[in-house]
């Protein structure tokens, strides 16, 4: 690899000596534990398990162009090198938060020279959903014709962030958040080779905090050394320095954000409580707005309880008011009652289905006329032309109904959109608009006859 133009992946990063010299530059634990064979690879065994398509690749030390999109810390830049130096390949290292149009020229340069001299060369582009379709595009052709072979790794839904062109290129491999399990390997393994002395509750403590990312679990390892004993150990006092506000696995406006505002939603939605509060806790945790927080919860009163129980819109909305006024951590509380109350009561998306119909009736059956009965007759202009006639005045009908009445264009008319459910107040609506419906055909009987 020509360090010169791609120095983001020097060769000797792994260092297999116990320990670094005293003189030499600093090299992250987290490098020099960098694996340099599969076997020493922890985690994404759906990839590298015996006959899954990155474990053939390797055995074959065939390459193709791939991207890797999982959260950071899963292993997508050293599975990258691991499968170049296996082929041996020429590895060039691009990243998309520094490198623009001319660093791919050239990369591709590089690799025209390393091609006709019979060596592949690959082109790694860490965080390429931050590439424009341009930039993206710039590098299409070389992987088309087979100039270069492309490996991407990106933290983002690559279905949102890169473009069609690119995707049918490459094939996309899923990598996951490595357990708990993974990560006490991973923490054992960097705790000896630093002398660090942890318990096996401050190693699994050390794992849940790392949440998921090798990377973090490692940087940890490391810091903990500075406050470790002549011993290598750690007390109490100091390992809860070590762990003090460690951030969890939240991007904003990422896969992660959406997947959690999905499961608070979708745990109100299945009346549980418990699981609402913890997915909200989780969010706020994360650093989320409370206030997205709480529009969404507006949104899920009417979504999901609706006339089951209409107090639900108000206290959510009550509780964006609170969370308006007071701020965090105060209002958040009035964030939590909300919640709780909403995954509590009855639930109906009678008015969300209807609504959506509505929508759907509006759109496909046009620009229909008002009937005349119910226009608006503001003038004596207007109601010579008939404007407002037979209109009959719901309030002067028995029971305040007009038993009989059509309100929809003549066209649509007998439509029904709105169903309410048995559960909650909404039960009490159903009784009375099957009562309404009742008179309805008593009228259309008289009017037309049995």
């Amino acid at each position: 690899m020509n360090d010169e133009l791609f120095p983001d992946l020097p060769a000797q990063s792994r260092d297999t000596s116990a320990s670094q010299n005293p003189g030499d530059a600093y090299v992250p634990l987290a490098a020099r534990l960098r694996p340099g064979a599969p076997g020493e690879f922890v985690g994404q065994s759906h990839l590298l398990d015996d006959g899954a398509p990155l474990a053939v690749a390797l055995e074959r030390r065939t390459l193709h162009s791939m991207l890797f999109w999982g959260p950071p810390g899963v292993g997508k830049t050293t599975l990258a090198m691991m499968l170049c130096e296996r082929a041996n390949a020429q590895l060039l290292a691009l990243s998309a938060v520094t490198d623009g149009v001319k660093a791919i020229r050239n990369a591709v340069e590089i690799a025209q020279r390393d091609r006709s001299a019979g060596r592949q060369a690959v082109l790694f582009i860490d965080e390429i959903h931050r590439f424009n379709k341009a930039q993206q595009d710039a590098f299409l052709p070389y992987v088309e014709d087979g100039t270069l072979i492309l490996i991407g790794a990106t933290t983002e839904n690559p279905a949102f962030e890169l473009n069609n062109a690119l995707l049918s290129r490459v094939r996309v491999y899923r990598l996951n958040a490595l357990t708990t399990d993974n990560l006490v390997s991973v923490i054992d393994k960097g705790a000896k080779r630093v002398s660090l002395q942890l318990s096996s509750t401050q190693t699994t403590q050390l794992a849940l905090s790392a949440d998921g990312d090798a990377r973090r679990a490692l940087n940890l390892v490391e810091l903990a050394t500075a406050l470790a004993d002549e011993k290598g150990q750690l007390g109490e006092e100091e390992f809860e320095h070590l762990l003090a506000d460690v951030p969890r696995r939240f991007d904003k406006g990422g896969d992660d954000f959406y997947d959690q505002i999905s499961a608070l939603h979708k745990s109100v939605r299945g009346s549980s409580p418990d699981a609402a509060l913890y997915w909200l806790c989780r969010m706020l945790d994360g650093g989320c707005d409370p206030l997205y927080v709480a529009r969404r919860v507006v949104r899920m009163a009417s979504e999901d309880i609706g006339n089951a129980d209409p107090r639900a819109l108000q206290l959510a909305m009550d509780a964006w008011q609170v969370m308006e006024r007071l701020g965090s951590p105060e209002g958040e509380l009035s964030l939590a009652q909300a919640v709780v109350y909403l995954s509590c009561v009855p639930k109906s998306n009678a008015v969300y289905e209807a609504f959506k119909a509505a929508q759907k009736l509006a759109k496909e059956s046009g620009s229909q006329p008002v009937p005349m009965h119910l226009r608006n007759a503001p003038t004596e202009l207007a109601r010579s032309e008939g404007h407002g006639a037979d209109y009959r005045y719901a309030h002067d009908e028995p029971g305040a109904f007009a038993a009989g009445e059509n309100y929809f264009p003549q066209t649509l008319q007998s439509v029904s959109l709105y169903q309410p459910t048995d559960r909650g107040l909404e039960a009490k609506i159903k009784e009375r608009l099957d009562e309404l419906r009742r008179l309805n055909d008593q009228a259309d009987d008289q009017r037309y006859g049995d």
